[in-house]
């Protein structure tokens, strides 16, 4: 239907371009005839003014290029000279126009170019979604969350899924870490302490992992290394190791006990 009716509308214009040479009365109707065309032309055809915004104005042009060259002949037939020169150049003017029109069927021409262009938007997009979104890089707040993430916080490394929220040098030779768990309302991944222990070269006895008091499962509490010891008073020496690790855990870690101490020099990593 529209093939037919485009070659119809050819014939039209061929028609009128003819009939424009050897009468100047033809020029305003026919100019606006062929405007009027255009229009409708489009109307009619929704998908080229839907067309990719990246194409759409040059599926436009293509579609109502005849009906622009129709009326600009039209007009030049009105203002072109008296002659058989002139005449000669005009009626061939319309025969090139006729046989473009009729040979490239710019409508047809249009609304293949609309499609090819939104199948290519259409495969830009699937491909887009198909493509791996790659994770934005994580960012550390400290050195310390820097080393805990890219070293055991990896996939397949000792503590997968956990940050380092808070450190504290409880002494020269020891380290308290509160680990929480990268997705929140989740609880801690179990962390393995021989693991651990193989990855810092550190006995395992040295490696404690616990709750943090006072807070639910999306936190623990780890602690390397020797354990603070306090001198002995001639008063209690008994009482001196709990005193000064109550002091210690007021700041790094409230509510934890000392169970026991023992000698150990940590790698200054861990510092």
């Amino acid at each position: 239907m529209r093939a037919t009716v485009g070659r119809a509308a050819t014939v039209a214009g061929a028609v009128v371009l003819t009939g424009g040479l050897g009468n100047d009365a033809v020029t305003l109707p026919g100019t606006l005839a062929a405007v009027a065309a255009a229009g409708v032309g489009l109307a009619v055809n929704p998908k080229v003014l839907r067309a990719p915004a990246s194409v759409r104005w040059t599926a436009i042009s293509i579609y109502a290029a005849p009906h622009a060259g129709c009326a600009a002949l039209l007009v030049g037939e009105r203002l072109a000279p008296d002659g058989p020169v002139s005449f000669l150049v005009q009626a061939a003017a319309v025969a090139l126009w006729t046989g473009a029109t009729w040979l490239l069927r710019p409508g047809l021409t249009a609304r293949e170019f609309t499609d090819e262009a939104l199948a290519q938007a259409l495969a830009e997009a699937e491909k887009a979604e198909e493509a791996p979104v790659e994770p934005a890089a994580p960012s550390y707040d400290s050195p310390q969350a820097r080393w805990w993430g890219e070293r055991f916080a990896i996939e397949g490394g000792v503590a997968p899924g956990t940050v380092l929220l808070q450190h504290q040098q409880v002494s020269e030779q020891c380290l308290a870490l509160v680990i929480g768990a990268q997705k929140r309302g989740q609880p801690v991944p179990e962390i393995s302490k021989p693991g651990l222990s193989a990855e810092l070269d550190l006995p395992e006895d040295l490696i404690d992992i616990g709750p943090v008091p006072g807070r639910g499962a999306g936190v623990r509490l780890l602690v390397l290394g020797q354990r603070p010891v306090a001198e002995p008073e001639a008063e209690g020496p008994g009482d001196s190791d709990a005193e000064v690790w109550a002091q210690i855990a007021a700041t790094a870690m409230p509510g934890v006990e000392l169970i026991e101490a023992n000698t150990y020099e940590v790698h200054k990593e861990l510092t």
